[in-house]
């Protein structure tokens, strides 16, 4: 990606979350989170793991991972400005909630 795409995704995601903040979104629970993370460990807590489908995809760690960076993600999957099957789905099935509480939790875990 050259540097004026870069700096476009950058300053996207900049005012999405400061659009974020101003509506009010909610504060992430990392101790609730601990009853949603089944979804997330299958892939994400596998060490070296990659899916097949749609293609062989290296399924990143995402503990330690900055909270911010963790809800946008799933936000832009949820409206899919990213795309991946699976995580589409995950993300279209969780609440506003949902998404600051896994990103309070994997943000905290390393």
């Amino acid at each position: 990606m050259n540097k004026v795409a870069l700096t476009f995704v950058a300053a996207t995601f900049l005012a999405a979350g400061s659009y974020a903040r101003a509506q009010g979104v909610p504060k992430g629970d990392a101790e609730a989170a601990k009853g949603k993370i089944t979804m997330c460990i299958g892939c994400h807590g596998v060490v070296g793991y990659q899916t097949a489908f749609p293609q062989v995809y290296h399924v990143p760690m995402i503990a330690g991972q900055s909270p911010d960076y963790l809800a946008k993600a799933l936000q832009a999957y949820r409206v899919g400005d990213r795309s991946h099957p699976s995580m589409s789905a995950v993300a279209r099935s969780l609440s506003d909630q949902d998404v600051a509480d896994l990103a309070a939790y994997y943000g905290k875990a390393r």
